[in-house]
Parts: C-alpha cells; sequence; structure tokens
C-alpha cells in the first residue's frame, strides 16, 4: 500500500526510502524467513527447545558480540565495497555449514566468526548511508542492528516498536560506554560497554535461538546450515539498511518531521 501524501519538505525519493524502511524495521521477522526456506514455523520450534539449548544460545550470542566489538569495531573506518564483500560471503556460508554439520555444539565456534563477519557487512550498509565510522556514535550504531533484528511481544504492543528499541539503546550507553570507542580502541569488558552489549545481546539471541532451531531440524545437515547462515546475514543487512536510511534522513530533515512521517506510514501499513 503506498502512502500518497508527501509532507512539503521530504522528498518523493526520501519517501520511498522511507516507506521501504519502515517495511523493514516494523516487520523484521527471521522467522519467517527461514518457515519458507525448510517448510517449518521456525518459531514454534524455537519455543520448544530445551531452557538448557536456549541458555547455550544466549550465552553464544553474548560471547559473539563481545568478540565482534573486540576484532571488528576499530577496523570499520575504511573498508571498502569489492572483493571483501564475495569473500566474507563465503567465510559466513563456510561458518553456517560448520554450525549445520555439528549443531548447537558447534554455536559458540560458529557464531563469533559469523557475527563479525555480520558486523563488516552492516558497517558498509552504514557507509552508504553517509555514516562516519570513526565516529563512536556511528560505531554504536552498527552494534544497535543486532538488537533490532530480534523483537520482543513488548515491542509489538509498542508504540513503534523500532524507537521504542532505539529509545532503550539510548538510555544504555552512557558517555564512558562511547569513550571506550574513542580513538578507535575497545574494551570490550570496560563495565560500561559490557552492560551495553549485553542488553543488545538479549535481543540478538532471539534470532540465534531461531537460527539453532532452523539447524536442529533432522537432515539440515551442513549445506542447509550454509544456507541458514546466509539468510541470517541477510536478515540483518537489510535490517541495518533500514536503521541507517532512516538516520540519513534524520540528518538531512531532523528526527521530529521524520518520525511523524514514520508513524503515518507506519498506520498506513
Amino acid at each position: 500500500m503506498r502512502v500518497e501524501i508527501i509532507p512539503p519538505n521530504l522528498t518523493a525519493d526520501d519517501l520511498v526510502a522511507l516507506e521501504r524502511a519502515v517495511r523493514a524495521l516494523e516487520r523484521p521477522s527471521f522467522a519467517a524467513r527461514l518457515a519458507n526456506y525448510v517448510g517449518k514455523p521456525i518459531d514454534l520450534i524455537a519455543l520448544a527447545i530445551p531452557a538448557s539449548a536456549r541458555k547455550i544460545a544466549a550465552g553464544a550470542a553474548e560471547g559473539a558480540l563481545r568478540a565482534a566489538a573486540r576484532a571488528a569495531i576499530s577496523s570499520l573506518d575504511g573498508r571498502m565495497g569489492g572483493a571483501h564483500v564475495t569473500r566474507d560471503r563465503a567465510l559466513l556460508a563456510a561458518s553456517g555449514a560448520v554450525g549445520g554439520f555439528f549443531g548447537l555444539a558447534g554455536l559458540p565456534v560458529e557464531l563469533p566468526v559469523s557475527t563479525v563477519l555480520l558486523l563488516r557487512a552492516i558497517a558498509d550498509s552504514a557507509r552508504a548511508e553517509g555514516e562516519d565510522l570513526s565516529d563512536p556514535d556511528a560505531a554504536l550504531n552498527c552494534l544497535h542492528v543486532f538488537a533490532m533484528g530480534g523483537r520482543t511481544a513488548a515491542d509489538d504492543a509498542a508504540e513503534s516498536g523500532y524507537f521504542t528499541v532505539r529509545a532503550l539503546l539510548a538510555q544504555a550507553v552512557s558517555e564512558s560506554a562511547k569513550h571506550a570507542l574513542r580513538g578507535r580502541a575497545i574494551d570490550a569488558g570496560a563495565p560500561a560497554l559490557a552492560r551495553y552489549l549485553a542488553q543488545v545481546a538479549a535481543r540478538f539471541g532471539i534470532v540465534v535461538t531461531e537460527k539453532v532451531a532452523a539447524q536442529a531440524i533432522p537432515m539440515i545437515g551442513a549445506a542447509g546450515g550454509a544456507a541458514i547462515n546466509l539468510a541470517f546475514a541477510a536478515h540483518f543487512q537489510g535490517v541495518a539498511a533500514a536503521h541507517f536510511a532512516v538516520r540519513r534522513l534524520e540528518r538531512r530533515y531532523g528526527p521530529a518531521p521524520v518520525r511523524a512521517q514514520y508513524e503515518r506510514i507506519r498506520a498506513a501499513l
């Protein structure tokens, strides 16, 4: 459904970009994407995962984010598209194959690799929308994407799930957490940053659990695991592109006009 009313200060092209972003951010369903692939309702399978397996998935999600923060944030600025995109895609598929072959046991090894590679792809999306990745705020927003890809019932009940999550993350990011990123050096063990990463990991873990559920389906195997990992990456890349498009529009028009139009689009959809 198209939104026909265009505010005087928002161009038609920017309205299209914002509408695309709303669709991605308010309906980000990795479970639905996987259900189309495996032919089963992944969200229901995920609910049936034992508590012990959920705990392993949650721990792996937080560990993966810490590894990504240490390994990738300091080198995000200056990365360019091209050969590394093809290489990283191949590595994502390979790490997914490991997960598909070893299942839950391989998650603590496979997930940090996938998350570092995915963070680099998220950084490419940020750069494409004009973000300066030497800015700690832009770097932290790359990590924000991992929280935005997993939705909770509370998010869906809110006025806007996307802006609700953004507000929660903004509260979690203190000046001391930003300071940990200054100079393009990171200490993921710094208390303020550790608290922030724990909040992101709680939401990231929702999607990780869905990923584990899909890979736990009998006969999925290494090839299926590779395909699931590519779908996992595509999900977060779509969320990243939408999030950084909204930020670009906010820089151009101001946060209030963009949010007002965002809510109009959301209501119309």
